[in-house]
């Protein structure tokens, strides 16, 4: 534009000047123009025209370029909008994930919560009982008095023994008992702090990780977590502390391990044995028994589950003998897990005692925690039987006697029964693995895991 009008400023000026000279000279007569003056001015025009285009050529090709690197900028702006919003939706889905642990952690917090008052309501009839039984005793001491000087027979001796050991047994339960609850109470508190962790993860997603531009990746640890290798023992010890073995899992838990596998042990007065380790965060867990496919043939002799069979690594029986030098050197749990074929799992603890061969390793439950009716008989002793070895007021047909578990008469529950694959559309109850409480529904099981956890009772002496 400029060009041009440089180009046109000459014309109009000369314009005016012949305009101005016809003004004055107007009287004067007029000459005819000169043609090749004419052709001069079109001459210039043309150049003045041409050079104009090549301007607005350069002009065009300058814009296009501008235009070019617009559209690579305008591009650019999308793929980066394109990739923080992907990010956004990942940060999004990772915050969802985190929202529903803290709920299920929540939900297990109550649930824990419900079972601690459970506990406490039965302390307090236990303290009760113990009040009673006190004051059944300071009668009984009368009694006593009287036996000495023989107003009374021998029996009623026999019965205070009794009602004192009774007694005894009541004090054991409710100390095993307030064991539990503070266990609990450790397991309350670890639950709060997780929860707590996770909503300080879920605040700190949503703003530290949109000022970075990518998301943060969160990976739980999963404390069950083992190695296969089923032709080794895994010792996380010293190799060279052979004198120095571990009693159970909560030594091998207290020295540091959270591995779960297959660890050497040597319980008191006992020689040293393989067992299976199962780890958590905050326990550990030696267990006896897991049947998960059948792999395992159950269906042994006396001999056999004395001695422990199976795979430490898949299904397998501890060994009675092995379960009885554990349970001897401290307080332990019982702790039974149950999953069916829903895959819905369930769990049940019991306070035990387990006599020795002589008492054909007579077991006594007091239940403590669970989310499953019992099915186990409590405060009654209970032989273990197998098909070659019965108490002698058992006398079960074959088909109610497969596999060696704690009877107290025919049928029930047996953990250790045939294992037997559930088959669509067939009905099978009452056969393979099942949890028949006295009153309530049959469980049908697809897996069942037992394991021992020492209460340490040594800390509330």
């Amino acid at each position: 534009m400029k060009v041009l009008i440089l180009l046109l400023l000459p014309l109009v000026f000369s314009a005016s000047i012949e305009k101005h000279e016809d003004g004055q000279f107007d009287s004067l007569p007029a000459e005819p123009k000169s043609r090749f003056a004419m052709l001069d001015d079109v001459r210039i025009l043309a150049n003045g025209l041409l050079q104009l285009g090549h301007g607005l050529k350069d002009f065009v090709h300058k814009t296009k370029g501008q235009i070019n690197e617009i559209f690579q900028k305008l591009n650019l702006f999308d793929k980066s909008f394109y990739d923080l919003s992907e990010q956004t939706n990942e940060i999004r889905e990772k915050e969802e994930e985190l929202k529903e642990k803290t709920s299920k952690l929540q939900e297990n917090n109550e649930e824990l919560k419900n079972l601690s008052s459970k506990i406490y309501s039965q302390i307090e009839h236990l303290l009760q009982d113990k009040v009673q039984l006190q004051a059944k005793i300071g009668r009984l001491e009368e009694k006593l008095n009287q036996i000495t000087e023989g107003h009374q027979e021998f029996q009623d001796h026999k019965e205070l023994a009794s009602l004192k050991q009774y007694v005894e047994q009541q004090d054991m339960n409710i100390r095993r008992l307030l064991k539990v609850v503070a266990d609990q109470n450790v397991q309350l508190d670890y639950q709060n702090g997780q929860i707590k962790d996770l909503e300080d993860k879920i605040s700190n997603s949503s703003v530290g990780d949109t000022k970075k531009g990518s998301p943060r990746s969160y990976k739980l640890h999963d404390p069950r977590s083992f190695n296969s290798s089923s032709n080794s023992t895994n010792q996380m010890l010293d190799p060279n502390a052979v004198s120095d073995l571990p009693r159970d899992c909560n030594d091998l838990h207290s020295q540091g391990g959270r591995r779960s596998g297959v660890y050497t042990i040597r319980p008191n007065n006992s020689a040293e044995f393989g067992v299976y380790c199962d780890f958590t965060a905050d326990a550990a867990w030696t267990v006896i028994q897991r049947r998960t496919d059948g792999s395992v043939d159950f269906n042994q002799t006396w001999e056999d589950y004395t001695r422990g069979f199976g795979d430490l690594r898949g299904e397998f029986w501890l060994g009675l003998q092995k379960i009885f030098s554990i349970s001897q050197q401290a307080d332990y749990i019982l702790h039974i897990e149950l999953q069916d074929w829903k895959n819905n799992n369930r769990f049940v603890e019991y306070l035990f005692s387990l006599g020795n061969e002589d008492t054909s390793y007579s077991l006594q439950l007091t239940q403590v925690l669970g989310n499953v009716p019992g099915a186990l008989p409590e405060y009654t002793p209970m032989p273990f039987s197998t098909s070659d070895h019965q108490s002698q007021h058992l006398n079960c047909p074959a088909e109610l006697s497969s596999g060696g578990w704690w009877k107290a008469s025919c049928g029930g529950t047996n953990l250790n029964a045939k294992y037997r694959p559930r088959v669509k559309g067939e009905r099978r109850r009452g056969q393979g693995l099942s949890w028949k409480p006295e009153k309530g529904r049959m469980y049908s099981l697809r897996s069942t895991k037992i394991m021992l956890y020492r209460t340490e009772m040594e800390n509330f002496d």
